[in-house]
């Protein structure tokens, strides 16, 4: 486990210990943010990209990027953002700190449950960084359902429907790819239909279908590959 410290809820008043989740980084090493004493947990009233990531470095490799910015549910209702001091710290497979790196380059992926439709864009940015992808940040171009994002090197759409993704969200997504020169892959909770499946097959497309455990599972040749390969980044 990472470190833990006591988080007071501002609207009722309760206290909980939390622990912030560790997550791989592109390295290998599950790393946790380090939490901030001295601050206080604020209450989120509504969401921004900016606050939802806190951009932090691994000890090992000293890799930065974005990592979901750590959060804790009160009973009462509230949703609290824990105060975070900006640092990664290398976390070893019983929980304790290292500073080594490990022996296997890629660890195995450790999932982001999913309950929201916010949920399942923090699970495929998890992916993707696992993937060895770079500055994921969110898409410019917005497409027809569910939300863009994008790094260096490809572009992603996250399907959170209830309905499988069509032939056309499959096209949208190449063509905005193509335009940018760029690799595309999908995401969807509800599947694909037979023809998106099949139009993904001939233009390259990765398709992921995401479990409500947040693992994605390759459903093509194409994200096949990727998931075995990773980004080669």
């Amino acid at each position: 486990m990472s470190e833990s410290m006591a988080v007071r809820c501002p609207d009722c008043g309760r206290e909980h210990q939390y622990a912030a989740p560790a997550y791989p980084c592109a390295c290998g090493t599950p790393v946790a943010p380090r939490l901030n004493r001295r601050a206080a947990a604020v209450s989120v009233t509504h969401r921004t990209w900016d606050e939802d990531w806190v951009t932090v470095r691994c000890g090992s490799c000293g890799r930065a990027g974005q990592w979901p910015h750590p959060e804790l549910g009160c009973s009462c209702g509230t949703l609290l953002r824990v105060p975070v001091a900006g640092a990664l710290r290398p976390l070893s497979e019983d929980g304790s700190e290292t500073g080594e790196p490990p022996s296997n380059p890629r660890a195995t992926f450790r999932p982001a449950t999913i309950r929201t439709a916010h949920d399942a864009v923090i699970a495929v940015a998890l992916y993707l960084r696992w993937l060895g992808y770079r500055d994921i940040r969110r898409a410019d171009q917005r497409q027809p359902n569910g939300i863009g994002l994008a790094a260096r090197g490809v572009l992603t759409q996250v399907d959170p429907s209830v309905s499988p993704a069509s032939l056309r969200d499959v096209e949208c997504l190449w063509l905005t790819a193509m335009a940018e020169s760029t690799d595309c892959v999908y995401f969807s909770l509800a599947g694909y239909t037979n023809d998106a499946r099949d139009r993904a097959d001939g233009l390259g497309v990765s398709l992921f279908v995401l479990d409500l455990t947040g693992t994605p599972q390759p459903v093509n040749g194409a994200a096949t590959e990727l998931a075995a390969t990773g980004s080669g980044a």
